[in-house]
């Protein structure tokens, strides 16, 4: 399904083609220095600064990084930790692009029968096939668009192999156990993914993108992939 024509300029500004297809591609230098990264262990360019006036302002920069921490940046391969990379899994038998597709897929009607499909002067633009085979920008305006629906509802549940899930907590209640199993299942089954992970070592991660203060556990995935990282150091 393609974007529309703003939100493909917009995400091809972060995302060249070869980051949108692996995850992986490191985007072309700009003007920028890049600074010395913390160890040498660490490849400099997690550091890169980027002109800040030329970033989006939901972004935090690789330079914004304190002592012992790296931004897991979109504009590396560090992005292969981001929700938004092309890193597709199964899980409980199903495919899934991304895992932005799978977490913003339970926002949608599973059904005819859903009361999310029936509740009156709603459009669903989407179906949540379509929306489990997105990525990147496309999978989070599709999100957009169904929290949007979610507000009109006055709901504060997502749903999963028919059962429903509180969304917006401050627990680690079961949408959070489902977004980490989601994530393991990603790590396992993409190589790359796992490499990365393992080369940040004990640097501290911290999220590319301005989150709420009272963000769900759900959310942190920089905290999730810390979890991960330190099991399979073990």
């Amino acid at each position: 399904m393609s974007p529309a024509p703003t939100l493909r300029k917009f995400s091809l500004f972060l995302f060249p083609a070869a980051l949108l297809a692996c995850g992986c591609s490191t985007p072309p230098a700009r003007s920028a220095a890049a600074v010395q990264s913390p160890a040498p262990k660490y490849p400099a360019r997690w550091w890169t600064a980027v002109p800040k006036d030329t970033a989006p302002s939901w972004e935090v920069l690789p330079q914004e990084a304190k002592p012992g921490e790296v931004i897991l940046s979109k504009r590396n391969e560090l992005g292969l930790l981001s929700n938004f990379a092309a890193t597709p899994f199964e899980l409980d038998g199903k495919r899934y692009a991304s895992l932005e597709g799978f977490w913003q897929m339970m926002m949608y009607p599973e059904g005819p029968d859903d009361p999310r499909a029936k509740f009156p002067g709603l459009e669903w633009k989407y179906t949540r096939e379509q929306v489990s085979q997105m990525t990147a920008f496309d999978a989070k305006t599709a999100g957009d668009l169904a929290w949007d629906n979610m507000k009109k509802m006055g709901i504060n549940w997502v749903t999963y192999q028919g059962k429903r899930m509180a969304y917006y907590v401050p627990d680690k209640e079961e949408h959070y156990r489902l977004i980490v199993r989601a994530t393991r299942a990603k790590v396992d089954q993409n190589p790359e993914v796992k490499n990365v992970l393992l080369a940040t070592g004990d640097l501290v991660l911290r999220p590319d993108h301005h989150q709420p203060a009272d963000a769900p556990p759900s959310w942190q995935y920089f905290k999730i992939y810390t979890e991960l990282r330190s099991e399979l150091s073990k």
